[in-house]
């Protein structure tokens, strides 16, 4: 497990024993070739003593996961981390309205004079041990979906006309992440949802928001940080409220707005770009920039927040 990564588990707390039984995993099934060649760190550690430790142990007992909750809960995030201790290479599936079976498994081919399969991210996670992820899950038909079960349950198998039947390998496993009311998505039926352990994902609380930003810009000023991370956090509140849409809450757009703080932007101007502007509502963006103008003064300059 890489230092950084094992170090911020136990700063917050997680169970040494629980960070051995992963470190066992990962040596008893190392990465192939290719697996090794879709490892890569996490821009950000996840930040959850406890639901780290109840994703980690539901995937050390063979489980697969899905992740629900509402916008900036930091479910991939989670799934990135869990990937990257655990030792596994990643295959993303962002799923759509236009996901079918051979978007997931894989289609015919021409090549070389014969028909031969050309493989979907969830084959190619079955054979090289790899954890998928499923992006939007909500936001597949079912029927497309339904090609999942086999290889979700018990029987960790998938079989594909007129071809061999494929057996998952040991270290495969499933994580799944679900918004709350995005436009598109659909309720998942009930086999589905039988074949996962699922996590609510709390709202990022301030406290939690610190501590990723000061991990992504160590030179941030505590002062200025506050001003932000209570923004969003005033921000939450409307949302919670139902006063505006959950579109503003965007953690993407805080952290790219920090970087074009940083390159020297003015807070305000890059707040707007990366929250504010994110609603095409005119009252809600009014009613978000009010709460900017409460927090970030339109005359800062990127000094307030970077030495």
């Amino acid at each position: 497990m890489e230092d950084k990564i094992r170090k911020t588990l136990q700063e917050q707390g997680v169970s040494l024993r629980l960070l051995e039984q992963i470190e066992r995993f990962a040596r008893r099934f190392p990465a192939d070739e290719e697996g090794r060649r879709r490892m890569r760190p996490p821009l950000i550690p996840f930040f959850g003593k406890e639901i780290f430790e109840m994703a980690a142990i539901a995937l050390l007992e063979g489980e697969n996961l899905l992740l629900a909750g509402t916008k900036a809960t930091g479910k991939n995030v989670l799934a990135e981390n869990l990937a990257w201790v655990f030792g596994r290479p990643v295959y993303n599936v962002s799923f759509h309205i236009n996901t079918d079976s051979s978007t997931l498994i894989g289609t015919d081919t021409f090549r070389n004079n014969e028909v031969v399969l050309r493989t979907g991210p969830i084959y190619e996670s079955a054979v090289h041990g790899a954890f998928a992820v499923l992006d939007e899950i909500n936001m597949a038909k079912n029927e497309a979906v339904s090609v999942l079960h086999a290889c979700l349950d018990y029987r960790r198998v998938i079989d594909i006309p007129g071809y061999e039947k494929i057996h998952l390998h040991d270290a495969a496993r499933f994580i799944g992440t679900m918004n709350y009311g995005y436009a598109g998505t659909r309720e998942l039926n009930e086999a589905l949802v039988s074949r996962f352990m699922v996590i609510d994902m709390p709202e990022v609380d301030t406290e939690t928001l610190e501590r990723i930003l000061m991990h992504l810009f160590p030179e941030i000023r505590k002062e200025g940080m506050k001003q932000v991370t209570g923004f969003f956090a005033d921000l939450q509140i409307k949302a919670a409220n139902h006063e505006i849409s959950s579109r503003p809450l965007d953690l993407r757009g805080l952290v790219g707005a920090l970087r074009t703080v940083r390159g020297g932007l003015s807070p305000y101007a890059a707040l707007k770009m990366g929250i504010v502007n994110k609603t095409f509502d005119l009252f809600e963006r009014e009613v978000t920039e009010d709460v900017l103008m409460t927090r970030i003064p339109p005359e800062w300059g990127s000094e307030e927040l970077f030495a």
